[in-house]
C-alpha cells in the first residue's frame, strides 16, 4: 500500500508537506503543490479514511435510511438512494444505506455511534416515530418527505398535494365529472405515509373545488386486485370516465385493464399518473403525467446535509411544484364531446 511517506521521497518534500497540500490546511507554492498532486496521481495514493476521520472528527459517511416494505415501490427509492450515492460520492463522501425499518432505534444507533457525520431519511410518515429521537440528537439531517409537524427540520419533497391537485384539475379541465385515484397498498395510508397522504388530500379537495365527485381506492398493487377495483369501480359508477394512478407497480397496465372493460383509453376513459417518467413513457399509451423527480431530491439532500455540516442553516421545507406533463392518455370524455358538437 502507497503511503504518505512514499509521495513524499517521489515529491522530494517532507511528509507534513504533502499533508497540508491533500488537506488545505496551510498554503503551498504551487510548483511544490503541482509536485505532490503528480506523486499522488503517479502513485495512485489514496488518504486512509480512518486517519482522516481521525483528524477532521469526521467520518466523511452520510447515512441514509430507506425503510424496504413490500408495500412500498422500491426502484423510486433506489433511484433516489443511488442519486444520494452518487452525488454524495462526488463530493469526498461514502453513503451508509440502511433498509431495516429501525425506526427510532435507528435513528439513536447511527448518532451514537459515529458512523456518520449526518442522516438522510426516506420513507417519512406524517407522525414519523424518527422525529423525536432526531430532534433529541444533534445529528445534522435532511428528510426526503415532509411529517405534519415539521418545525426545526429540514425537509425536500415533491409537493404531492399540489400533485394530487393539479391531476384533479386536468381531469375537471377536460370535462369528467366523476374521477377516481388509484392509490398505493391499503397499509401505506394507515401508516399515514407522507407521500400517498398528501395527494390524497390534494386530490380531493380540488375535486370538491371543482365540484366533480371524487372517489379513493387502495390497490395492493398486484394484477388480480387491479382487475377486481376495476370491474368494481365501473360496476358502481358506469360514468366514471377519469382516472388518477399513484401506483407504480398497475399504472402501466391501466389502460389495458380498462380496455378489457370496454373503456378505450383515451376515447372512453382518460388516465393520469403519478410516477417516474421513465414508466410514462413506457406506458401504451404514453400516459399523461406529473413525475417523481426522485433524482433531483436525492441531489438536493446532500447538497442540503453538505450546508448542514458547513454550519449553514438549512431548516424548513423544500417543496418542489409538479409539472404535469399532458400525453396520448387524456383527452375529454366522449360524452363531452358529444355535447360540445351538438
Amino acid at each position: 500500500m502507497v503511503t504518505l511517506t512514499d509521495v513524499a521521497a517521489r515529491a522530494g518534500v517532507s511528509a507534513s508537506t504533502v499533508s497540508y497540500v491533500i488537506s488545505g490546511k496551510r498554503p503551498i507554492s504551487h510548483d511544490t503543490r503541482d509536485r505532490v498532486l503528480q506523486a499522488v496521481a503517479d502513485l495512485g495514493y489514496h488518504p486512509h479514511a480512518s486517519a482522516r476521520a481521525l483528524a477532521s472528527h469526521r467520518s466523511n459517511v452520510i447515512a441514509m435510511m430507506v425503510p424496504l416494505r413490500t408495500d412500498m415501490y422500491t426502484p423510486i427509492l433506489m433511484e433516489t438512494a443511488l442519486t444520494v450515492a452518487t452525488v454524495a460520492h462526488e463530493r469526498g463522501r461514502d453513503v451508509l444505506l440502511l433498509t431495516g425499518d429501525e425506526g427510532s432505534g435507528g435513528v439513536r444507533r447511527v448518532a451514537a455511534s459515529g458512523l456518520a457525520d449526518a442522516v438522510i431519511l426516506m420513507d417519512v410518515e406524517l407522525d414519523d416515530a424518527r422525529i423525536p429521537t432526531l430532534r433529541e440528537t444533534t445529528l445534522p439531517s435532511v428528510l426526503i418527505g415532509c411529517p405534519d409537524s415539521p418545525a426545526d427540520l429540514t425537509c425536500v419533497d415533491l409537493d404531492f398535494a399540489a400533485a394530487g391537485a393539479a391531476c384533479a384539475d386536468h381531469l375537471a379541465d377536460l370535462g369528467h365529472r366523476r374521477i377516481v385515484l388509484i392509490g398505493a397498498d391499503a397499509e401505506v395510508y394507515r401508516r399515514r405515509t407522507g407521500f400517498a397522504a398528501r395527494t390524497l388530500g390534494g386530490f380531493l379537495r380540488r375535486s370538491r373545488q371543482r365540484g366533480i365527485a371524487a372517489s379513493h381506492h387502495p390497490c395492493d398493487g398486484s394484477f388480480a386486485a387491479a382487475a377486481q377495483l376495476i370491474g368494481r369501480i365501473l360496476a358502481e359508477h358506469p360514468d366514471t370516465s377519469g382516472f388518477v394512478v399513484q401506483n407504480e407497480s398497475i399504472a402501466g397496465l391501466l389502460p389495458h385493464l380498462l380496455r378489457q372493460r370496454g373503456k378505450a383509453v383515451p376515447e372512453d376513459a382518460s388516465v393520469v399518473a403519478i410516477c417516474p417518467e421513465q414508466l410514462a413513457l413506457q406506458a401504451v399509451p404514453q400516459l399523461t403525467a406529473v413525475a417523481v423527480p426522485a433524482q433531483e431530491l436525492g441531489r438536493r439532500a446532500v447538497a442540503l446535509a453538505l450546508a448542514q455540516l458547513a454550519g449553514l442553516p438549512t431548516s424548513g421545507v423544500s417543496l418542489i411544484p409538479p409539472h404535469l406533463v399532458v400525453r396520448q392518455s387524456s383527452q375529454r370524455p366522449c360524452t363531452a364531446l358529444r355535447r360540445t358538437a351538438a
